[in-house]
């Protein structure tokens, strides 16, 4: 594994935790999916509202052919030997507190996000690997899962346990190991925008 150092001290879960494509195809039974899912469900969101969904669909199923099906031809490739695909999507409406008509929320993707990252970690503390994939069909998966208007939907995450690399095409086996990070320097400032792109 190369070498992840923090440029401050953190808890190692957060540079041992990557994405990896090479999967075993080893099937994950719906217990152990669901404590993921349960991770996920604990993350923040603003006034608690949840927008999160999740439409998961385990390997050799028949859940599975929607959302595998929504997949780029490059991520099929790889994603064929995960355990289980997830599709993560958020309501970008609610209802607030005291109202009784669904307004925008502005945060929904936000607080997505913070979903897929607790469940990223759970998924990592349990010895298995997520991939978060952005190459797909919205509109084939949102026809093909029933998915309301109202919805965005963000990413496929693909769990599976690691497999060797050499089920992978030669192109990806060479990127298959966990990648760095920009310094923090380059992403937090101090009282005024001052980042270089």
């Amino acid at each position: 594994m190369s070498d992840r150092t923090p440029d401050h001290a953190i808890d190692p879960q957060f540079t041992q935790r990557w994405s990896p494509r090479a999967f075993t195809g080893e099937a994950i039974d719906e217990p152990t999916l669901l404590r993921f899912l349960e991770a996920a469900r604990w993350a923040p969101s603003g006034f608690n509202a949840q927008p999160w969904r999740f439409i998961y669909a385990r390997s050799g199923t028949p859940a599975w052919a929607p959302i595998f099906g929504s997949l780029s031809e490059y991520n099929q490739g790889w994603a064929q030997r995960a355990s289980a695909l997830v599709l993560v999507i958020s309501r970008s409406v609610w209802v607030p507190p005291g109202k009784s008509e669904a307004q925008a929320n502005s945060t929904h993707a936000f607080d997505a996000g913070a979903a897929w990252g607790h469940l990223a970690l759970q998924v990592a503390l349990d010895g298995w690997h997520a991939h978060g994939i952005g190459g797909f069909d919205r509109e084939k998966a949102r026809a093909a899962l029933g998915i309301p208007a109202d919805y965005d939907l963000h990413a496929v995450i693909a769990i599976g346990r690691r497999g060797d690399k050499s089920v992978l095409p030669e192109a990806l086996q060479a990127r298959e190991l966990p990648n760095q990070r920009l310094p923090l320097a380059s992403l937090a400032a101090e009282g005024r925008f001052s980042f270089v792109d």
